[in-house]
């Protein structure tokens, strides 16, 4: 099967990914925590800022594709079901984590962000594992061409539909909150403008005395 995801589902299954591998104390992930780590500011590119709705929805749409599930109990946990979908290695599923989480990157970048998950000893190790993934039915990963003026080219994965090998890295599944963003600024606007309605009735309060 042929995955096309969009950018949160990429988000959501990579911290799935990540925090079971990371800290596999608390996983599954109950809904508060994976909107947490869903909006987490380090080890993530871009940074976002979801609702608990959407992340909601991506997990839906994330069990219908047969990546995720839910595990009752008293809290409502998620849970990835890659590892058995793809039968990912440990190795793999760092390596795999961290191309959702951060888009595309080099081996060498790839061996030290995916520290807190796996400690790859070499490139060696690094390589041999995106090896299995580019060769997986269907293909998981691509190494694309090494864009003009680079050192190394990168490795982008290929769960957000295809990617040519020649796209260059930044139009490889961008992460565009455009819409979130104007609910943002919706929201600032409509605060200042409540803000000022209260300083002129207190102003008017104050004119009585």
């Amino acid at each position: 099967m042929d995955f096309d995801l969009t950018p949160l589902e990429c988000r959501v299954l990579g911290c799935l990914l990540e925090k079971q591998l990371s800290t596999p104390d608390v996983y599954p992930l109950s809904m508060n925590g994976l909107l947490n780590a869903c909006n987490q500011s380090s080890n993530r590119e871009p940074v976002l800022a979801v609702t608990e709705p959407e992340v909601q929805e991506a997990v839906a749409s994330l069990i219908t594709w047969g990546l995720a599930e839910h595990w009752p109990g008293r809290v409502l946990k998620v849970a990835h079901t890659a590892k058995p979908t793809w039968n990912l290695s440990l190795q793999e599923s760092a390596l795999l984590a961290e191309l959702l989480l951060r888009g595309p990157q080099t081996s060498g970048e790839l061996r030290t962000n995916t520290r807190r998950m796996y400690a790859f000893p070499d490139l060696a190790e690094v390589e041999a594992c995106l090896e299995v993934l580019m060769e997986a039915e269907p293909p998981l990963v691509l190494r694309l061409n090494r864009a003009p003026g680079a050192r190394e080219a990168r490795v982008a994965h290929l769960l957000a539909g295809p990617v040519t090998a020649d796209a260059p890295p930044s139009a490889v599944a961008p992460l565009v909150r455009t819409s979130r963003i104007d609910e943002l600024e919706a929201e600032v606007a409509s605060l200042r403008t409540e803000l000022g309605s209260l300083r002129q009735e207190f102003q008017a309060f104050k004119d009585q005395f």
